[in-house]
Order: C-alpha cells, then structure tokens, then sequence
C-alpha cells in the first residue's frame, strides 16, 4: 500500500458494531468486565482505549513500524524515553534541537544522574568522539530544530548499530510523509503530533513508533504507570488530521520553496537555511533520506538585531506570530525568546542560533499571498 493510501487506511477498519467508518470518540473512564480481568480487550482507559489504539495503529502503520504508543504531549513521550534510562547512562544529542527537548534533559533528568553531550551531529565523526562505554542513546532530530541542518540517520544508526546504542529520531519537522528512520535504521522514531500529524493547531500530542519489542513494553509501561495519556478526543482529531497529512504537506513544501526563493533574492535578508537549496551544506543527505525538504525555512535579516527581527514580525499577518509549526496556517517565530528561550545564549550562539533568527513554518495558503505578506513586514523596515 502507497503512503496515500496508508494514512486512510493504516491499522483502519469500519466500527463493528455500528460500521461507523471514521473510529468513534469512545468517551468511557472505565469498561464492564464479564469476570475479574475478563474483558474485551480494555479495563481503564489510563492503560487503553479504543480511540487512541486506532491512533496508534495509524502512526504504526505509516512509520513502518510494527507498533506505537500515544501520549499526552510530544514532551511526554521524550519523557517516557527518558525513563528507559538510568542514574550514570549517557546520551549523545544534537547541539541544535528544540528548546523543550534541551529543558527536559538538562533541568529534569540530568539531576537524576543522566549525563548528556550536545553535539554537531552533522560530522559523523563528532558523534564517534563523543560516545563513550556508559553511552545507551544517540538522540536525533533532522531537520533540526530552528537552523535546519541535515542529519545523516543511516550514518549515525550503523554507527550506534556497531556499539549496541539505542538510535531515536525527533521526525516532527519531516512528518512521516518527507521521512522514515525506522526504515534508516533508527530503533525508535518520535513525534510531537501536535504538528504536522495533527496539522490544525487545535489539539496536543506525542507518539513513539517502534518495532522492538522491549521499547515498546516499557513505554506501554509508563502510560500505564505515568498516566500521561491523549483523551480520546484528542486522538480523534489527531486521527482526522493525519488524513490529509500527505497533501497538506506536499502544500506547505511548495510554498516552502517559494518563501525560501523570494527571500534569498530579497536585499534585506541577510541568510536563508532552507535544506531544498544545493548550497546548503546537508542537501545532498536530506535528497537521499527525505522525499522532498520540508516546510519550514529560518533566515536573519540584513539588520542583524533583535529589534528590527521584532519589528519584522509584528508587520505580518498571514503569518501569524506564534509558536508551535505544521499546522495549515502559516506561523512565524522568534526561537531565541520562543521556543528555545530555555536555551542558555551562550550555548544557543555556539550552536549558531542567533538572537536575530527568524523561523517560517509555511502553511498552505496561497503562495502569492505569503510572498506579499512577507514584502508587507520588509517594508516596515523601512
């Protein structure tokens, strides 16, 4: 079955008791037993229910994976692969990846005993380096998360492959429409579905896809345990937008592509990071192991200042200022005070996040008009 078919049909069938053939919002706390734990498959809907299995067995299905767990939030599920771990385990990350994910290593679990190095994960060699005897995960985002720089998955699995290192591989900003590391080599993918699997801004959610067995069961483990879990409202709208998940994205890539184009050519951008360029130094590597380049791009302008990046964005208005990304609508943000404000500045500049990036989550609007929105907050530059 092809991707567009998958995301219809994956892990789906009509509702046997009514044939209903979108999944029911099954709105139950708790499910009848016929004995003590004899029952139809759920007991309490912290540990299961009907909604969010169908959710599972989409995600599963379009990551290639033999199963998925659901969660609450995508931190959530970083949180529950966190607990996999223990006081004096290490784990080898990129220096570039999303504010939360840092938060959550460095604030929450390194006191615990957890050790972390960051690292440009771009030169293979740079992760070699850093591993060590007590090193049990490489955690990987690509693109990352705001400077979208390419990660070689099959480079750096093999590699883990060869020291019996867990892979993990942060896929929000690809989607599994643009890219599969578990067909890569990767051991557990990962997603914040509040992006582009939700793709309407209106719900919150995390996903784990795996085919081990023994991942899986730890983080079942945790759901159970933990209870961060998606209400089945949540996982039906998730369900609803993973429906349209491949041509909303083919959309924002397009749109992605002439936003990148319109603003290398503008004369008051001063850089554009956008993976579709051949110039950018990981093109050649997203080509082999993504379908096309995405639909974010991040640049600085010309005035290179956190002030006039300000007044930059205050003069947009399809591009609404905002956090989060992946949805329909077209966002803009300012990671330095937004979504990686957590990040020290001195550990965002040695990344290269400057204080006066700009990042663009291109939606599906009319191109033309995003052009001309964008050409609006220029000219407030003055």
């Amino acid at each position: 079955m092809k991707f567009n078919s998958k995301v219809i049909h994956a892990g789906q069938a009509p509702e046997e008791t009514s044939g209903a053939v979108m999944p029911p919002i099954f709105q139950t706390s708790t499910y009848a037993q016929q004995a003590p734990d004899m029952h139809k498959g759920y007991d309490y809907a912290r540990v299961g229910n009907p909604t969010r299995t169908a959710l599972e067995q989409l995600i599963a299905g379009i990551e290639e994976a033999d199963a998925c767990a659901a969660f609450a939030s995508g931190c959530a599920a970083m949180d529950a692969l966190m607990k996999m771990l223990r006081p004096g385990n290490h784990v080898v990350a990129s220096n570039d990846l999303y504010g939360g994910t840092y938060r959550l290593f460095t604030q929450v679990f390194a006191p615990f005993g957890i050790e972390y190095s960051f690292v440009d994960m771009t030169r293979t060699e740079n992760v070699e380096a850093a591993l060590r005897p007590e090193t049990k995960m490489l955690w990987i985002e690509t693109p990352t998360n705001p400077l979208l720089n390419i990660v070689d998955i099959r480079a750096l699995t093999e590699l883990a492959k060869s020291r019996g290192i867990l892979t993990v591989v942060d896929n929000t900003f690809a989607s599994p429409y643009l890219q599969q590391p578990l067909l890569l080599g990767a051991d557990a993918v990962l997603h914040s579905t509040t992006k582009y699997l939700g793709g309407h801004s209106d719900v919150i959610g995390g996903a784990v896809a795996t085919s081990h067995q023994d991942i899986l069961e730890n983080l079942r483990f945790q759901v159970k345990s933990t209870g961060a879990v998606p209400g089945p409202m949540d996982c039906y709208l998730t369900l609803r937008g993973i429906k349209t998940l491949a041509v909303r994205v083919e959309r924002s890539c397009e749109n992605a592509r002439e936003v990148a184009r319109y603003l290398r050519n503008h004369p008051l951008v001063k850089s554009v990071r956008y993976p579709g360029f051949e110039q950018h130094p990981g093109h050649e590597v997203a080509k082999s192991q993504m379908k096309d380049f995405g639909g974010m791009v991040s640049f600085t302008l010309k005035q290179d200042d956190i002030p006039s990046a300000h007044t930059f964005m205050q003069h947009t208005k399809l591009f609404t200022l905002a956090e989060s990304l992946g949805g329909v609508e077209s966002l803009i943000s300012h990671p330095a005070s937004m979504t990686h404000g957590s990040i020290p500045a001195d550990v965002r500049h040695k990344a290269g996040l400057n204080d006066s990036l700009i990042r663009l989550s291109c939606g599906i609007e009319d191109a033309g008009d995003l052009l001309e929105d964008l050409e609006t907050a220029f000219r407030a530059l003055g």
